[in-house]
């Protein structure tokens, strides 16, 4: 682990909903912190504040109460516009059900992202087509998501969570639709997106999957129970 001011410090994070006369309390004092390049598997029964974790982590909801310094910046308070910047330059996310759009290429999928940030379209389109290299659909790029694969559909996904230069990537049960094979590949391929310097962050309820990461975060009751 590195040392020095962590990318992510989440402090006392609460979050708490009404369900009609019953108060939820879906993260309840939550404590964590993740070094940049870290490789960090969130895992938890349902209901453990996993998925309220990481809609906090990833900018997408914020805390009822408690501090989230993103990359030494307090994103806790900030409104709506500026969470959207902070989401689209410093995270890209990763989904089990791929959220790519049916009529547009993999190559017009993956520049999305830069056509939200203002980029130009030549500049899009090079930055889209280095990133699908990088994965390696270099030969598919203009295939559409139902003439991919499943595992091909995830790299595509993948490429576009990449393709903004993100300090975070993170990946929500990532392989949940993929078979095992193929799950391997992607996991492989997150290893790699991590060695060349990204930190990665996947919520996983499999632990072969967790396996893949570096350190595995325990979520129970809104709380960390264990972080190894």
């Amino acid at each position: 682990m590195n040392g020095g001011q962590p990318l992510i410090d989440a402090r006392d994070l609460r979050k708490t909903y009404h369900v009609g006369d019953q108060v939820v309390h879906a993260l309840d004092g939550l404590d964590l912190s993740i070094q940049a390049n870290e490789y960090v598997a969130l895992m938890g029964p349902s209901g453990s504040g996993k998925s309220t974790l990481m809609n906090m982590l990833g900018c997408l909801d914020r805390p009822t109460s408690g501090t989230y310094v993103l990359n030494d910046q307090d994103v806790s308070l900030l409104k709506d516009d500026a969470l959207a910047d902070i989401r689209n330059r410093e995270i890209g996310f990763v989904f089990q059900t791929f959220n790519l759009l049916p009529r547009y290429t993999a190559r017009e999928n993956v520049a999305l992202p830069m056509v939200y940030a203002g980029t130009r379209k030549s500049a899009r389109m090079a930055r889209a087509e280095e990133v699908l290299h990088e994965v390696g659909l270099g030969d598919r790029m203009d295939h559409r998501p139902n003439e991919l694969s499943g595992g091909q559909r995830q790299r595509v996904a993948l490429a576009r969570a990449l393709v903004m230069k993100p300090s975070i990537i993170l990946a929500d049960e990532p392989t949940g639709n993929l078979d095992s094979a193929t799950s391997q590949e992607v996991m492989e391929l997150f290893g790699d997106i991590q060695k060349a310097g990204n930190t990665i962050i996947i919520v996983t309820h499999e632990s072969e999957i967790a396996a893949y990461a570096h350190r595995t975060v325990c979520l129970k009751d809104g709380r960390v129970e264990s972080d190894e």
